[in-house]
């Protein structure tokens, strides 16, 4: 049965994200709206965006177009891993400046301590380029190691990696921790996006190898508001399964307009409550007042 989002409901979600006991997860549409500030064009995010901007505009077989991590390993088995990461790149990475993101600059002002973004782009952590922050970035198929995620603390304008092993010492101070767990273009390309890359990172990821001890810790009783995300992928719906773990009861809320039985059924199991309405709902002028 879905929630309405009351006054109420919505003071009570600021206030648990601001400390922290409310977690932020975003998906791709996060996004919307986001477009090129030279010529207006979107901002490749969903699965169907992400093909064509790939496929230079052009769509792929229906077999292909099912998801973009399918779409992914298509390309890669053609023309290699790299091909894939060199596009990711110069979508999110490189020249092309973007507008921002309502939803980015709604959490700019909250700053919560805490956010989840499985989205490749850069938005979440420029929303955070003024202050010291732990930066986790997932990836995949790598060796010499069983974990799956690079650490970065970014101080005076610039990221530093730090190892798993000396990681407490920078979260003893309390910075806001960005996890990216599909990966990001900075500070260096790291990605998690072909059938291959997914298998090895759920892999790992459910053997407790993607996600750092430290936020094993303080992951324990969070909720989380799930915002921009449709749980209609098996892979979007094994990854937050896994980071979410050990999450409150209930787990939090899910922003699902028009929620399917499938995606009804899961969040059920995961325990996360359905709000029937688009997380724009949470951008009231009440809201943008009190952030």
């Amino acid at each position: 049965m879905s929630l309405a989002l009351s006054s109420e409901l919505r003071a009570q979600i600021i206030d648990g994200i601001r400390v922290g006991n409310v977690v932020p997860y975003l998906g791709c549409g996060a996004l919307e709206g986001v477009v090129a500030t030279a010529d207006g064009a979107p901002m490749p995010a969903d699965s169907d965006s992400l093909i064509l901007a790939m496929n230079d505009g052009k769509p792929m077989s229906p077999k292909l177009m099912y998801e973009f991590s399918r779409a992914a390993m298509h390309v890669e088995l053609k023309r290699g891993r790299g091909a894939v990461e060199k596009f990711l790149t110069r979508t999110y990475g490189e020249k092309t400046a973007w507008t921002r993101s309502r939803l980015h600059d709604w959490l700019r002002d909250i700053r919560p301590p805490y956010v989840i973004d499985i989205n490749r782009d850069t938005q979440l952590q420029d929303s955070y380029a003024d202050v010291p922050h732990i930066l986790i970035v997932g990836l995949a198929r790598i060796g010499g190691s069983d974990f799956r995620f690079k650490l970065f603390r970014f101080e005076t304008g610039e990221y530093r990696e730090i190892q798993p092993e000396a990681a407490q010492e920078a979260i003893d101070q309390a910075p806001p921790i960005l996890f990216k767990p599909m990966g990001s273009p900075r500070p260096r390309p790291y990605y998690v996006a072909s059938d291959a890359d997914y298998v090895d990172y759920l892999t790992e990821l459910m053997g407790g190898f993607g996600v750092p001890a430290f936020v094993k810790q303080i992951r324990v009783g969070k909720r989380y508001l799930l915002l921009g995300l449709r749980l209609v992928r098996d892979t979007e719906r094994m990854v937050l399964a896994d980071i979410i773990h050990n999450a409150a009861n209930p787990a939090g809320w899910a922003f699902i307009p028009d929620a399917t039985d499938k995606e009804r059924r899961f969040c059920e199991k995961l325990r996360l409550q359905i709000i029937d309405t688009g997380w724009e709902a949470m951008l009231t002028n009440e809201t943008l007042a009190t952030a």
